[in-house]
């Protein structure tokens, strides 16, 4: 028995030979043409130039490699420039991620110079303005307080925002109006109220909407929740949203850092104001991320787009992916001598 299966492995590793039929290819009548003339995708002229210290932003922008995610950044910039240039909303729909991760000061300084033109967030959005406004510090750690049970419960946060958002559901306002409102009528309780996305709103006239799904933010577990006011509050700013949606022709709509929430009301308010004939042909929509998801692409980048427009996905942290395309586009608007429009 050993003798045999000593044999069939030996035969199982001898060279086979190719069927009679079965010849090498013969290549030697393969058409060939010259390298000029080729179609290239890669060029030299498009390469990055190296950095000399002391140079520009504006010099370092020019400086980066004309491929891929550098030439999306190019052209979301010039598109957001050109919305404003000629009056057309540009609209920042928003986790709550970029506030935790620092930008709540470019987010401002773009509304204060009327780059962008309204903001929707999610309730936890909400959260951590109010909070980094009213004592300069968020994000909880949910690891350290979980097993105890104190996981989204300090007071103020609770007791505050509900406050807030019910105040305004009786003088019947959304809640993004409500919560900015409240921080600037009682600003001196709120030490970092100029680093509010929604007190500046407030102050300025601006629509800030907060779109919430109820049972995902902290606020929702304190006693002091009212569910009508949540929901009517809501309600509203979705409709302020899509009023403002429906004048987007020529503008722009970036979602940056919502997976889901806001990738889904931004498709409805699309559909709500063609609905009611509003064409939204020639529109500009990008996603911006640190992880491709399905929701962001599907609902902000190619459906609304699909029959025209243009959808861009810019891929990278927000921490270093948003102040590089709102420095791009101040420096475009720099160099084009053209003020923004109200």
């Amino acid at each position: 028995m050993c003798c045999v299966k000593w044999w069939k492995s030996e035969f199982l590793l001898m060279p086979r030979k190719p069927p009679a039929s079965v010849r090498p290819l013969d290549v030697s009548r393969l058409n060939t043409y010259s390298l000029n003339t080729r179609r290239s995708k890669v060029r030299v002229d498009d390469f990055a130039v190296p950095w000399k210290r002391g140079r520009s932003f504006a010099s370092f922008l020019s400086s980066l490699p004309d491929v891929l995610a550098v030439r999306t950044l190019r052209s979301l910039a010039r598109d957001v420039a050109v919305a404003r240039q000629r009056g057309r909303p540009v609209i920042l729909g928003m986790g709550a991620h970029p506030t935790k991760v620092g930008l709540n000061p470019v987010i401002v300084d773009l509304m204060k110079r009327d780059i962008i033109t309204a903001v929707a967030v999610n309730g936890a959005g909400v959260i951590h303005d109010f909070e980094l406004a009213l004592t300069g510090r968020t994000s909880e750690d949910v690891e350290a307080e979980i097993d105890s049970g104190r996981f989204g419960m300090a007071e103020e946060t609770g007791r505050m925002i509900n406050e807030a958002i019910m105040e305004g559901m009786r003088r019947g306002v959304g809640i993004g109006d409500a919560v900015g409102r409240y921080i600037l009528r009682q600003r001196r309780r709120f030490p970092h109220w100029r680093t509010s996305f929604l007190a500046t709103g407030a102050q300025r006239g601006m629509p800030v909407t907060v779109h919430v799904a109820v049972g995902t933010d902290i606020v929702h577990m304190h006693p002091s929740a009212d569910g009508a006011a949540l929901g009517a509050g809501s309600l509203l700013d979705f409709r302020t949203l899509t009023s403002v949606v429906s004048g987007m022709e020529g503008g722009v709509y970036i979602n940056l850092g919502s997976a889901v929430l806001l990738p889904e009301i931004f498709l409805k308010t699309v559909t709500m104001s063609r609905n009611l004939g509003k064409p939204l042909k020639h529109i500009t929509t990008a996603n911006m991320d640190f992880l491709p998801q399905y929701r962001p692409l599907t609902n902000v980048v190619k459906r609304p787009t699909q029959k025209g427009g243009r959808g861009y996905a810019l891929t990278g942290h927000h921490e270093i992916m948003f102040p590089l395309l709102a420095a791009a586009v101040i420096e475009t608007l720099g160099r084009s001598g053209r003020r923004t429009k109200r």
